[in-house]
């Protein structure tokens, strides 16, 4: 075989020691099971900014909060999180409003934000769910894929040993395939760091704009009570 042949991508890879072929395997599905939560994570993060979008220009064009009440507990499955947020907030508000007749304003809105926050920190968690999973694989595919090179290297000079006379032919298929590896953790790893960095970016916005949202709410329930 010519030595173009020998270098191939493919060659290489179906020339590589078992345990490099594990390591290359192990950062491929790492790599799948990556893009897979980056595409994910993409499009529930989108919906979640263009609920509250929605509903930020939908609440704030004065509608009515009764009727914005009904409509959020009807689609509860279908709303965002800050609707969600309002939704508990505004029910634990009427309850509490309406189990007294004197109702304390100070245990009213306490009561409110209390639900309001608890929704909030449901709402948050499930955005940051397996972000987590992003970030150990941006972590450790290169790890991964270092120690599969570092075992290829290691068996290809062992291999020279027996060569009486070790030319460029002989060594530049083994580094050549050893390399591959950490090319695969590179890959696995270099979009998964920047997805995290991305997602963490805009969850952090949008748990600043619950919060402000949480905060106005409770000033204009305040109002209401008085």
């Amino acid at each position: 075989m010519s030595i173009t042949h020998d270098l191939s991508f493919i060659n290489l890879i179906m020339e590589a020691s078992l345990l490099v072929k594990l390591v290359m395997g192990l950062l491929a599905l790492l790599s799948l099971m990556s893009w897979y939560w980056i595409f994910r994570k993409w499009f529930q993060i989108n919906s979640a900014q263009s609920k509250a979008n929605r509903f930020e220009r939908d609440f704030w064009s004065g509608g009515d909060l009764d009727q914005m009440y009904q409509a959020a507990a009807s689609g509860r499955f279908r709303s965002g999180g800050m609707e969600r947020i309002f939704e508990a907030g505004y029910r634990e508000f009427n309850k509490l409003r309406s189990g007294s007749k004197n109702p304390d304003q100070t245990a009213t809105i306490d009561g409110s934000r209390r639900a309001m926050r608890a929704t909030y920190q449901r709402e948050v968690d499930d955005l940051d769910s397996h972000l987590s999973f992003l970030a150990s694989v941006g972590s450790v595919s290169p790890y991964i894929g270092l120690f599969g090179t570092v075992w290829g290297i290691m068996n290809a000079f062992r291999g020279l040993a027996n060569v009486g006379a070790a030319t460029l032919n002989h060594v530049a298929p083994g580094i050549a395939e050893a390399l591959i590896a950490t090319a695969i953790g590179l890959f696995a790893a270099i979009p998964a760091v920047v997805a995290y960095n991305r997602f963490s970016y805009d969850i952090d916005r949008l748990g600043i704009r619950f919060e402000s949202f949480m905060e106005e709410f409770s000033n204009i329930l305040q109002r209401n009570l008085r």
